[in-house]
């Protein structure tokens, strides 16, 4: 049964950026050419927001992908990017992504925050809003 992941990130200043945009490039190429990956989109949404939406063959595929090259290297720093970070995953019958306001839904009601140094005050509440299509 495929697994769909979908994280949501904003980036707390704009000086970030282009460290951020880099390493988010290169993590999208090694995503996509992990075994096990099914497709991924990425959303930019407004605010330095972005929002990304994968699909796997397994839980095991997506996590040896999460735990190896540019994407371990680069998580640790999100912590400093970022004033806003969650995460979702579900197994579902389909390898179909779901659209983006299925994302955002799926966000609020079963996604987790991620650990970061700069939170928002919609981090600490885990507010999050719709994204901009």
């Amino acid at each position: 049964m495929p697994l769909i992941s979908i994280t949501r990130l904003r980036v707390r200043s704009w000086r970030y950026l282009p460290m951020f945009f880099v390493q988010a490039a290169r993590s999208q190429m090694q995503a996509r050419a992990s075994a096990g990956c099914l497709g991924l989109e990425v959303l930019n949404d407004a605010h330095r927001t972005f929002w990304t939406r994968s699909a796997w063959t397994s839980e095991a595929a997506m996590r040896s992908y999460m735990m190896a090259g540019v994407h371990k290297q680069v998580m640790p720093r999100l912590a400093d990017w970022c004033d806003e970070a969650s995460v979702a995953h579900w197994q579902q019958d389909t390898a179909e992504r779901p659209d983006w306001i299925e994302v955002h839904a799926r966000m609020q009601r079963d996604g987790r925050p991620s650990r970061v140094k700069h939170p928002t005050e919609a981090h600490k509440n885990f507010v999050i809003p719709l994204p901009r299509l």
